[in-house]
């Protein structure tokens, strides 16, 4: 036996069966969380429900459960077969272009291309991302003075909007008596408001964007997948318990509470009226829970976390059926387990922004997101609500564009390789991730650098990604039923569920399409 057959041999693993044993094997799933809670949830998710109010709650729970089952179909095929996600579409029938480089041969189907094209679109998102920190960090800690300047300019503006919707609410149900006296207030603050004018935007985020963009660098030069793993699961614990924390909390103030009408008309499947809040819950639909982005990089952690090599090279063995069923498994309860986390995150979210900033008017866009968002941790937190959000800010949105980062090192590194551009060996694959680990957050902070608008960042490349939706969807069927081995095939239910997870992608993906294209 060689050498390279009694390492491969020694690397296969049978599957953990007991629950607690099952648990310690989970992680990829988190990770995913670790890069879906800041764009998707932070950001998007609060737009949406500013701009919607609850009338979208379930097309963002839908949008977070059905990309699941595609998910593990795409890590099934990955860990059964040890192939990575782009070598998989590069199989997917279509056409196919091929070229000659030198001596070289390159070949690309459809789905690479057009992943090339949504690649651009995830470095403006996560420009977008190192951004919005650099905002949080420009409110914590202003390098200059005109930074501490327009701090407190649009620190003033929000509290006054805030305000204002209070006395609002509470207009709009007093009895005549109190009316006019409340109606005096808010013309009052609309005087103090005009009355504020407009400061120069300052440069802070910038520099501090900048230098976190540094930091991250160094971490994805030196971090591996235990260290993305763990950061990631501590930073979005943390955010995500105080966020919870704080909607349980607005129930006691009655001018905030979410009440049962509202979340039966967000559960009711119906539309707000116009049309620029269901394109940007379109939007958000391609980053919220599993987006495309995330759905292609799944398999990749899978893979490295080592579900692949404890399953083995696929043969004809019982030993083998009984490993690969024993790690899809755990691989699925790493998925469902981390769609419950970002699920519950997401749903939490996005009721903020629809009964804080929804019935503020408050719209989270430009330089001033990071600030308009804090507005939604106020009504419980007072004063402290802006330290509060900015640790939690920073915490998810770090995370995010490290954790995507990372992922997407990885996949421009493998379509390289798939593609024929660079023949790479496992020390070849690893030096090429250190580059990336330089050259994306790089490219992605001048994104932001050249167009500080965060929360536009996010969408472009969420109407990108929710358009890549059904091209993952049929890449899935095919895997499903060209090439899942028969005796791992799921029963009739799963098939079900995968079908309308594929169509949930179409509809979305061909809207999207229309939108750009004859919108």
């Amino acid at each position: 036996m060689t050498d390279l057959a009694q390492e491969s041999k020694l690397e296969i693993r049978e599957a953990p069966t007991r629950a607690l044993e099952i648990l310690k094997n989970v992680g990829p799933g988190m990770i995913l969380a670790g890069s879906i809670v800041g764009s998707g949830e932070l950001i998007a998710t609060t737009r949406t429900g500013a701009e919607a109010h609850f009338d979208f709650l379930w097309l963002i729970i839908l949008g977070c459960i059905i990309k699941v089952f595609a998910q593990i179909e795409l890590g099934r095929y990955a860990i059964t077969n040890g192939k990575t996600t782009l070598a998989a579409l590069n199989e997917v029938p279509g056409p196919v272009l091929r070229m000659a480089v030198g001596n070289r041969m390159i070949r690309a189907n459809w789905i690479i291309w057009y992943w090339c094209l949504m690649f651009f679109s995830i470095l403006g998102q996560q420009g977008g991302i190192v951004g919005g920190v650099g905002q949080a960090m420009a409110i914590s800690i202003p390098i200059t003075d005109e930074g501490k300047a327009y701090n407190e300019y649009v620190a003033q503006k929000i509290t006054l909007d805030v305000s204002r919707a209070e006395l609002a609410n509470l207009a709009r149900n007093a009895p005549a008596s109190e009316k006019e006296a409340l109606d005096e207030k808010i013309a009052h603050l609309h005087v103090q408001l005009k009355k504020i004018g407009d400061i120069p935007k300052a440069k802070d985020d910038v520099y501090w964007s900048l230098i976190l963009t540094l930091a991250a660098i160094f971490l994805l030069v030196w971090g591996k997948f235990t260290f993305i793993e763990r950061f990631s699961v501590f930073l979005v614990a943390a955010f995500t318990l105080i966020t919870i924390a704080n909607l349980f909390a607005l129930q006691s103030y009655d001018k905030w509470a979410v009440t049962m009408v509202e979340l039966k008309r967000g559960l009711s499947f119906g539309f707000p009226e116009g049309n620029q809040a269901l394109v940007t819950a379109l939007a958000t639909f391609g980053i919220i829970g599993v987006g495309a982005s995330e759905l292609l990089a799944y398999p990749y952690w899978c893979l490295e976390k080592g579900y692949g090599k404890y399953v083995g090279k696929k043969d004809d063995s019982e030993g083998w059926i009984r490993r690969a069923k024993g790690w899809m498994k755990v691989m699925h309860w790493d998925s469902w387990g981390a769609m419950l986390v970002y699920t519950f995150c997401t749903i939490a979210f996005y009721l903020l922004g629809a009964a804080v900033l929804g019935r503020s008017n408050l719209i989270p866009e430009g330089s001033e997101m990071i600030q308009t968002l804090s507005a939604m941790y106020q009504p419980v937190f007072g004063a402290f609500a802006q330290n509060l959000f900015l640790f939690g800010a920073f915490a998810v949105l770090f995370s995010t564009f490290y954790v995507a980062i990372a992922a997407q090192g990885r996949l421009v590194v493998d379509v390289a390789k798939v593609t024929g551009v660079a023949k790479l060996d496992e020390a070849g694959r690893l030096r090429g991730l250190k580059w990336m680990g330089v050259v994306l957050p790089s490219l992605s902070v001048l994104c932001y650098v050249f167009f500080p608008s965060p929360v536009i960042l996010v969408l472009i490349s969420g109407s990108m990604q929710a358009i890549m939706l059904p091209i993952i969807g049929f890449a899935v069927l095919y895997f499903r039923y060209k090439k899942c081995d028969h005796r791992l095939k799921p029963g009739k239910l799963w098939d079900f569920f995968l079908w309308l997870s594929c169509a949930g992608f179409l509809i979305v993906g061909a809207y999207q399409t229309y939108a750009k294209l004859f919108q």
